[in-house]
């Protein structure tokens, strides 16, 4: 996963999809170009309440010196997640869902730099496995800093043909027992669904993606891939 997503739910959308108290106080909203660092909205569960919630993404893990120390830790691997110092800790205990419509991804090497998305067909949200921290800087007496970072595993399929990683979608049946606090031992959880896999579909979108600074509904909307250099060089022969 290089690092893009898109949520095109408001906070209120997606504490109905996802049976939660909403909680993000007009924190977050609609974002179209997802980068790391920006505040995404998260759905944990604590107590009774499950609620969605407003949080930095790239995981600062609680024993950080500073919160900008490198580049942000956007991505856990499921295969070591449970046993990396700077995830295994959130895995035991701080687990959440990052909702998503879905994630932007570019074919390694490729110049260029043809973006694509997967989506759920149905459309709706899909829920991405994800953990979170709360980090406090030691020179204030401030609110601490909330941050996450989504889970991936292998891609398969169509997906692979792209790149060779992709986030942990889980399934509704999936949910309650990835936010529960209480369970410890997720291995099971860790592992890809096969009827998920089944609902993914991807398309090429425009390459305006490629730009931060470009953010708007039209960016989900399939799009006409660029052309193979050889294919350009013939436009122009022609």
């Amino acid at each position: 996963m290089c690092g893009r997503y898109a949520v095109r739910r408001d906070p209120a959308a997606l504490a109905e999809e996802f049976a939660a108290a909403d909680r993000t106080e007009g924190a977050t909203g609609a974002d179209f170009n997802i980068t790391p660092t920006k505040t995404v909205p998260i759905v944990v569960q604590r107590g009774a309440e499950r609620s969605v919630r407003p949080v930095r993404w790239g995981l600062v893990p609680t024993w950080a010196k500073e919160a900008d120390g490198g580049p942000p830790m956007i991505n856990a691997r499921a295969e070591t997640i449970t046993a990396k110092p700077a995830y295994a800790e959130s895995a035991r205990r701080r687990r959440c869902l990052m909702p998503a419509t879905g994630w932007y991804e570019w074919k390694p090497g490729d110049k260029r730099r043809q973006p694509y998305l997967c989506k759920r067909r149905d459309g709706t949200s899909m829920a991405m496995a994800a953990v979170f921290s709360a980090w406090w800087d030691p020179r204030t007496a401030g609110p601490p800093l909330v941050t996450c970072a989504v889970v991936t595993t292998d891609a398969v399929g169509e997906l692979a043909d792209v790149h060779h990683r992709m986030p942990l979608v889980l399934p509704e049946e999936r949910w309650a027992d990835w936010l529960d606090p209480a369970r410890s031992e997720i291995d099971e959880l860790l592992r890809p669904d096969p009827g998920v896999l089944g609902e993914l579909a991807l398309h090429t979108v425009s390459t305006e993606v490629n730009s931060m600074r470009n953010n708007h509904p039209d960016l989900l909307e399939p799009a006409d891939p660029v052309p193979e250099p050889a294919e350009q060089a013939a436009l122009f022969e022609s």
